[in-house]
């Protein structure tokens, strides 16, 4: 178990990626806290059991926090929660987000602001919040989930790619201030997964998004928390301030 005794905190954890992420996480020996603004059963409680069924056998902690990646406050309350019940805080998982997709011209003043408030500030809060603990053992990994259309632009989504480039930004950024702290801060830029969102499109959408995609398929989220448990390990202590584009091609 390349991550035994760690302990993480994983946003916007309860479905899709960020679910993937902790269970891929709880396997290889790492505890973790998973945050979601709204839980799939209801609770926070019954999710992290429902997460621990699903392992089988596993002897790591898993609790799940309800919080609103836009809000300060409840980042600083998500750190304090994993300290107090896991411990410590060695690695942050930043995968909150939202889309609220529309073409510039319809596109409201409210939701711009409600996707950079959640896949942008949330990162800054979360990252800001986990500085102390991390700080104070010289030792922390982050990483953050990016898009690759933070790189390569998307019609459409001008507030989703705002807020995914602004985090790709801020991983180089942050990467370079922490790195004197042995503090490691990574993205993964994602391409299309599948997941809820991507469920949501036609065949014939799907059909159009895999032309461009050499693998002609879609990713799995267990595609990207393989990435997590690698930039998560002693495996990347060498790797700090990198994008890495997980999109079967997409973007070379």
């Amino acid at each position: 178990m390349v991550l035994l005794n760690k302990k993480a905190i994983v946003t916007g954890g309860s479905r899709g990626i960020g679910r993937a992420i902790v269970k891929e996480l709880a396997k290889n020996g790492c505890s973790v806290v998973f945050t979601d603004i709204a839980f799939q059963s209801g609770s926070p409680e019954e999710e992290a059991k429902n997460i621990l069924i699903e392992l089988e056998n596993s002897d790591v902690k898993i609790f799940g926090f309800t919080a609103n990646a836009a809000s300060s406050d409840d980042a600083k309350a998500t750190i304090e929660f994993a300290e107090k019940n896991l411990g410590g805080l060695d690695i942050l998982v930043n995968n909150a987000g939202i889309t609220k997709d529309g073409l510039l011209l319809r596109m409201s003043d409210e939701d711009f602001s409600k996707v950079i408030d959640i896949n942008l500030k949330g990162v800054f809060f979360y990252t800001k919040a986990a500085l102390k603990p991390m700080m104070n053992q010289r030792y922390g990994k982050i990483i953050n989930i990016a898009s690759v259309v933070g790189i390569i632009g998307n019609a459409g989504q001008a507030n989703y790619v705002a807020s995914k480039a602004g985090v790709i930004g801020m991983t180089k950024s942050n990467a370079k201030e922490l790195a004197s702290r042995n503090i490691n801060v990574n993205a993964i830029a994602p391409g299309f997964i599948q997941t809820d969102m991507t469920d949501k499109l036609t065949d014939e959408q799907k059909q159009a998004l895999l032309s461009v995609v050499p693998l002609k398929r879609m990713g799995k989220p267990e595609d990207i928390a393989k990435v997590v448990k690698f930039l998560s390990s002693e495996d990347s202590d060498y790797i700090t301030g990198q994008i890495f584009v997980v999109d079967g091609g997409m973007v070379m």
